[in-house]
């Protein structure tokens, strides 16, 4: 970086002094924080971005939202060339430079990491990064802020792609980097013209109820209640009435998260609802819950959440292999058996699990976090993960989908028609509906319709796949989080020693028991989740736990 270059960076650093007293931390979610403490935050992302597509020679992402935190939070978080998350390397170069004093130390740390990353500024490709930003009022500031952090490095180019999903802003960056068209348009009519293609797959002869189109959808008074009312009109085969698309408060009492937590009907829903399928996105559409209205329970709802969401997609993609397999043997040369798993964490519901596996699916638990669950369906020929909270999608690997598009061909030229045709048809549309960059209520909520289609299925008959355990969560305050340490996916407490085998006991005492504590990512707090058959014996082995955890290393429950 010469002179002239590191001037325009302090002269630009210095308009964005950082607040005093704050320290931000880059998370799975990016930085978040109360909106006006974020210009700097922001600023300096611009910065990491434009350096990260100087690294990598692609297209990078710049997203401004806070998902479903309240209206007066912000948050920022990038895009890598994939669609995905930044890469977890980086994230100790964002804590450093969010947290840098002033615009000189900022510079230092620039130069430096530069250097350790050998990123040259002269004589590359200039870097390039989308932005993007939902409906929350202090959006169009941060914007700016980002802009001129991106700016700041010179030749890099911000291009701004206005008011969209979270999801939009990922999917648009992977389809640059794929040499594909990336704007609104592409992406709706990829969406549209992949869930048309299934609603022409569905077998004949099932049976329709007369709701069968009909779906009420809580936007959250968000992005993506902006986005379906304007996208419906392109999705004919459905009926679709959009509630709290943007006259409300952002994510107050209503969207995904408040539905999935509280288990009760968001703001403008209630008994004249019940019997209609519903469905929730969060405030920046990258999480989705369905949900029914109880009849004469006020705002009490059924909820079918994101495992309920993971185990239709699930069956669904196995019947297609099952489909596409029928009549192959695994000692035929020419035959390929796709390698489907399914990634859950340990929160997703024991009841969820045991289902999957009964149906013979591969269940793998990771960590909590959505890097670890996408990481491991990478693995996978299909790959499906999700969390409770309705947040997951389905990867397909490209090895995997050469060799789909080729079956396909073969079979259009030798059984067009048939079944395994068909199958392969769905499987190729489904890779294509489904938003690879990571979760996506909008192109769920298509997958998810034109399945329950498919089966002929109620959300009554969907929400019977199986009953979830009752469950119940604590947080125990702890003097050091670090002091506890666990294995086997967060399900095993390996330190302090001696805990898990008294954890153990207290699980012995309830019928199909489960628990385990896992520390805060955060905060202080070790957290404790449990289940058994009833919600009595849930919250008794939580409690229970709770008070070993504090007897082990803590405060007290919080």
């Amino acid at each position: 970086m010469n002179e002239k270059q590191q001037s325009l960076l302090l002269e630009s650093a210095a308009r964005f002094p950082p607040p005093k007293g704050v320290k931000l931390s880059y998370g799975t979610a990016g930085f978040r924080a109360d909106a006006s403490l974020l210009e700097s935050t922001v600023f300096r992302v611009g910065i990491l971005a434009a350096l990260r597509s100087l690294k990598t020679g692609s297209v990078i992402g710049l997203m401004i939202t806070a998902s479903h935190n309240q209206e007066s939070d912000n948050g920022v978080k990038v895009a890598d060339p994939s669609g995905g998350m930044l890469t977890q390397d980086w994230e100790p170069f964002a804590d450093a430079i969010a947290n840098a004093p002033d615009p000189h130390s900022l510079l230092q740390l620039i130069i430096e990491f530069a250097k350790k990353e050998d990123i040259g500024f002269e004589g590359r490709q200039p870097a390039e990064v989308l932005l993007g930003r939902d409906t929350r009022p202090s959006g169009e500031a941060l914007l700016d802020a980002a802009k001129q952090g991106i700016t700041s490095i010179v030749g890099a180019i911000g291009t701004d792609m206005g008011v969209v999903t979270t999801p939009q802003l990922h999917w648009m960056v992977r389809a640059r980097n794929r040499g594909m068209e990336a704007s609104e348009s592409s992406y709706f009519h990829q969406l549209s013209s992949s869930f048309r293609c299934l609603m022409d797959l569905k077998p004949e002869g099932i049976r329709k109820n007369g709701d069968d189109n009909a779906l009420v959808v809580d936007g959250a008074d968000g992005v993506g209640g902006e986005k379906l009312e304007h996208f419906k009109k392109m999705l004919t085969e459905l009926c679709i009435e959009v509630r709290n698309r943007g006259d409300g408060m952002l994510n107050e009492g209503v969207g995904a998260d408040y539905v999935q937590k509280e288990k009760v009907a968001p703001r403008g829903f209630g008994p004249a609802d019940a019997g209609l399928r519903c469905a929730s996105l969060d405030g920046d559409a990258d999480r989705l819950v369905y949900f029914s209205v109880i009849l004469n329970e006020s705002n009490k709802i059924e909820l079918v959440d994101g495992d309920k969401i993971l185990s239709l997609f699930a069956l669904f993609i196995k019947e297609q292999l099952s489909i596409l397999n029928d009549g192959e043997s695994k000692k035929d040369n020419d035959s390929y058996q796709a390698h489907l798993g399914v990634v859950q964490t340990a929160y997703a519901n024991g009841a969820s699990t045991d289902y999957l596996k009964e149906m013979g699916l591969e269940v793998v638990l990771t960590p909590t976090g959505v890097k670890y669950l996408h990481e491991k369906a990478a693995e996978f020929d299909i790959g499906i993960y999700f969390e409770a909270n309705g947040h997951g999608t389905i990867l397909f690997s490209e090895a995997y989908l050469c060799r789909l598009e080729s079956t396909h061909k073969t079979l259009l030229s030798t059984s067009e028609g048939s079944a395994k045709q068909k199958a392969a048809s769905r499987l190729l549309a489904v890779s294509q509906l489904i938003n690879q960059a990571m979760g996506d209520a909008l192109s769920g909520l298509l997958l998810v319709e034109v399945i329950l289609q498919y089966m002929g299925w109620s959300i009554c008959r969907w929400n019977q796949l199986y009953h979830d355990l009752p469950s119940r969560q604590l947080k125990v305050k702890v003097g050091d989080r670090t002091a506890v340490v666990t294995a086997n996916a967060e399900t095993l407490a390996v330190q302090p020693v001696g805990i898990q085998e008294a954890i153990n006991a207290e699980i012995a005492k309830y019928p199909r028991g489960r628990c385990f504590i896992r520390p805060s990512g955060t905060e202080d707090v070790v957290r404790v989740y449990a289940e058994a058959t009833t919600q009595d014996a849930a919250d008794g082995l939580a409690s229970s736990v709770a008070t070993l955890v504090d007897q082990y290393l803590g405060y007290g429950t919080a």
